[in-house]
């Protein structure tokens, strides 16, 4: 992709645990250009929230990082201090969270919640409280005005993500980053908060990195797909590509499992034998090959290299290598 917003190059992040290094990221290189909203999808486990808090420096006390760079914006989050990370975090990179709730102060009302969060900007009080009124109106809060003195608690869950939403997009960032923020919604407040981002990205401009385990709201809201399995990226391309000309075995049949393809009633529903593997204990070749139907000898001596299946539709698999 040309003019990328955020280049993601050879990321590893290791946590050290009483087992021994658990190697949660290898190798991970991914990119967002501008304008284009992403999705990450995968199992539990496969190292979507750890992406997320390497990109935002936040990864826990035992976590590090061997080797890789984040490129954002054309320059390295890694190798910036603290205080220059956190002048970029809520500016030109926010992120909403799964849980509005968990985001939210319960104790502050939502008007001074979105005041205080502008508090990098010198201007007045009274022209951060209009800027905070017009974005909420543009996440569709209804009288924003009277909503300004509502306590989170006051306001529905879907209420409560939109408001989440208009504080992560209130200062323009050109990277949002979306961590499962239709999880804990309903499936109708689940459509609406799609259509919003939808129509807020194109209006803003800004790129989004949106994270879910759910295919179909993958399907619905982004361009690009990226697949990821125990700490690796196996499969990327177009929405288009990876739901209709799946080449990975694993990005396979994680779109047999889920349930909007299931055409017929049956009493169980379909899932992938096996474990993930224990990324404490990696014995190296294919990452899927104790689960895949499809593996061959090589798949167990060898790590598959990247090929292009066809036009930016790229898989790590031996059985589609050149």
């Amino acid at each position: 992709m040309s003019d990328n917003i955020l280049k993601i190059r050879d990321l590893s992040v290791n946590y050290q645990t009483d087992r021994g290094k658990l190697k949660a990221l290898r190798n991970i290189d991914l990119d967002i250009s501008r304008g284009s909203i992403v999705g990450v999808v995968g199992e539990s486990g496969c190292g979507k929230s750890t992406l997320i808090t390497s990109i935002i420096r936040q990864l826990d006390a035992n976590a590090d990082i061997p080797n890789g760079s984040i490129e954002f914006e054309k320059q390295d989050l890694l190798k910036l201090s603290l205080d220059k990370m956190r002048n970029i975090s809520g500016t030109q990179l926010s992120i909403v969270f799964q849980d509005p709730m968990s985001t939210l102060n319960p104790v502050l009302s939502i008007g001074r919640q979105m005041i205080d969060i502008q508090y990098r900007d010198k201007t007045s009080k009274k022209i951060k409280k209009q800027r905070s009124i017009d974005m909420l109106n543009k996440v569709g809060i209804p009288d924003p005005q009277s909503q300004l003195k509502q306590y989170p608690h006051e306001l529905s869950g879907g209420m409560q993500q939109r408001v989440s939403i208009a504080m992560a997009l209130q200062a323009g960032p050109s990277l949002l980053i979306a961590d499962e923020p239709t999880t804990a919604l309903d499936a109708t407040l689940e459509v609406q908060i799609l259509k919003l981002l939808k129509e807020l990205q194109v209006e803003m401009g800004c790129s989004i990195l949106f994270v879910s385990h759910h295919l179909g709201v993958i399907a619905e809201l982004c361009d690009h797909v990226i697949v990821m399995y125990a700490g690796e990226i196996v499969e990327q391309g177009s929405t288009y590509e990876i739901f209709n000309n799946p080449a990975h075995p694993y990005t396979v049949k994680l779109l047999e499992c889920d349930p909007a393809s299931i055409s017929k009633k049956q009493r169980l529903l379909p899932s992938i034998p096996g474990e993930i593997p224990d990324l404490t204990n990696l014995s190296g070749g294919c990452i899927f090959k104790n689960r895949c139907d499809q593996s061959i000898d090589r798949c167990d001596k060898q790590t598959p290299k990247w090929n292009e299946f066809s036009n930016n539709h790229y898989v790590s698999c031996h059985l589609i290598e050149s």
